[in-house]
């Protein structure tokens, strides 16, 4: 379905953001950035751990403004036969990358006609990265240390085998029955956690001194950050993409995001099928190591679903794109599709009883 999902026509940038960033910037506060040119896409960067200093809002923090873009071949889980190793050398750099696309491509055609059919999408449709992730990391986890998730608790495992068993046999009977992100509602590029996807991996944001707005392109969201005092959402209003608050530490920006609207259907979007409940929180920090450069980590804590907490770490490449409209709800035949063609089925399943009668 989400290879389907990537067929939908994106269009011009969306213009209720540019309204956003054009209410969210007043005129008196810019970014002092006049010092240094944005370097060109993909280019090389001084290490992020060399001394940079960077470039100053009016307010004297960071600038965190542009457009930035999370793809690469770095896996969420490390595989387990590296047990505890967490950064490749950059000589295993390049056999990784080369085993790595190997493995990912879809172009492939072992594994029979099953596995052929699920590759029907090319590469052409892919846009998940070409290269490991600038921090060299070799999991997306880096907590837990063997950069996998941590097991759920008793009743998180309970309830994870009983949703899925439920979702295996009625997923089908409704829309509502069917994933977030095939719906257009969520996807795990939006976040929180911002967990890049298979395709549409930007985000723009726009930085005032009392907001940091954060547009993805997929499902073309926007999350508005207050960073000064303002008073939380009431327990029982929940949100797709909770209630966050920012603050400084030093250089760092930390969101602390609650109010989580999640479901049976939510997953952390298409690229973790894991479930967490009303007690979810979020923890994200940016810190904007290079010119060209972003690294986010986020913390996910819910307590009754997992036995401890486990963080991501993603480098955010700067990108000099615009980011076009993901147009999802437009066209979203790949919904109907899926549930006519469940209902053929019903009815042929049903004609074929009838025969044996």
């Amino acid at each position: 379905m989400k290879e389907q999902l990537g067929m939908i026509e994106r269009h011009l940038i969306h213009i209720g953001f540019l309204a956003l960033a054009a209410w969210l910037a007043p005129v008196c506060w810019t970014p002092t950035v006049a010092q240094t040119a944005t370097p060109a896409v993909r280019t090389k960067s001084k290490s992020p751990t060399a001394k940079w200093t960077p470039p100053r809002t009016a307010d004297g923090h960071p600038v965190f403004e542009g457009v930035w873009n999370s793809s690469s071949l770095t896996p969420l889980e490390r595989p387990v036969e590296l047990g505890s190793k967490e950064f490749y050398s950059e000589e295993e750099v390049a056999a990784y990358t080369q085993k790595r696309r190997k493995e990912m491509s879809r172009e492939r055609r072992d594994g029979g006609a099953e596995a052929d059919l699920g590759r029907a999408y090319n590469e052409e449709w892919y846009d998940r990265g070409t290269e490991i992730g600038r921090n060299r990391r070799t999991s997306r986890i880096v907590d837990p240390p063997n950069g996998r998730f941590p097991p759920m608790t008793p009743e998180g495992q309970k309830r994870f085998d009983e949703t899925r068993a439920w979702l295996d046999k009625h997923s089908t009977d409704a829309a509502e029955n069917q994933p977030l992100y095939v719906r257009c509602l969520a996807a795990s590029q939006a976040g929180p956690p911002m967990l890049p996807g298979n395709y549409n991996n930007n985000y723009q944001i726009v930085q005032t001194p009392g907001y940091f707005a954060i547009l993805s392109e997929q499902p073309h969201q926007t999350r508005i950050v207050p960073l000064t005092q303002h008073s939380p959402l009431p327990q029982d209003v929940k949100q797709w993409m909770g209630d966050s608050r920012g603050h400084w530490e030093g250089d760092t920006l930390v969101v602390e995001t609650s109010n989580l609207r999640f479901n049976d259907q939510s997953k952390f979007g298409n690229q973790y099928d894991g479930i967490a409940d009303d007690n979810l929180r979020v923890t994200e920090r940016f810190a904007r190591t290079a010119a060209d450069l972003i690294i986010y980590r986020a913390t996910i804590i819910d307590p009754t679903v997992y036995t401890k907490p486990w963080t991501i770490e993603l480098p955010l490449q700067k990108v000099t794109e615009p980011v076009y409209e993901y147009a999802c709800h437009e066209g979203n035949y790949g919904l109907a599709g899926i549930l006519s063609g469940a209902r053929a089925e019903e009815k042929k399943a049903a004609e074929q009883n009838l025969g044996h009668r």
